[in-house]
């Protein structure tokens, strides 16, 4: 079976996004991209919110075009233009590159969890994280936390009645400051 694998940086306090949805405060650096780099290289799929998707398909297609392209733009281009993308949206017309979810969005993805192929992985999309962790969906957590305290902002965590329960599988300081923890749904 295919892993739901989530990266989502998140505030101190818990927000993934500034209220208007800008993400200014997060902070990246090249140990970052190498650990990214590695769990894309385990998944065959791209799942994406409308919103991330199209910043992500702003830019990825031809980041590694640039004859200054950095190593990382280079090999997520690469990824991004052989993997399959699912983007979760009522609004996105449709297009023969991607998969566009609209409806039972739940019972789709738990169907194309049972297929074949590789794992999952999940960028941002702080909105579609929340229904996808109320859903029981997301098997694994890469989340970033970045030494920054928002006050408010898009919440990571749903108001849910159902409880999760996370085993930490690892926690890595970055020398940004950022500290990455791993956990995997019990």
């Amino acid at each position: 079976m295919k892993k739901l694998i989530l990266f989502l940086h998140v505030s101190l306090d818990g927000f993934t996004a500034r209220p208007d949805g800008q993400m200014d405060w997060v902070k990246i650096n090249d140990d970052l991209f190498d650990l990214a780099q590695q769990r894309t290289e385990v998944s065959d799929t791209a799942l994406y919110g409308r919103g991330t998707f199209e910043l992500m398909d702003a830019y990825w297609p031809t980041a590694g075009d640039s004859p200054n392209a950095s190593k990382h733009d280079l090999e997520h281009s690469a990824w991004y233009n052989k993997v399959k993308k699912i983007v979760v949206s009522t609004s996105l017309p449709n297009r023969e590159d991607i998969t566009v979810l609209r409806e039972n969005v739940a019972r789709q993805l738990r169907e194309i969890k049972q297929g074949e192929g590789k794992n999952i992985v999940m960028f941002g999309s702080p909105t579609l994280a929340a229904y996808l962790i109320a859903e029981g969906l997301v098997d694994d957590y890469w989340l970033f936390q970045n030494p920054v305290v928002l006050g408010r902002g898009i919440p990571f965590w749903p108001q849910t009645e159902q409880s999760s329960e996370l085993k930490l599988i690892s926690s890595t300081a970055f020398a940004n400051g950022v500290v990455c923890q791993h956990y995997q749904k019990v």
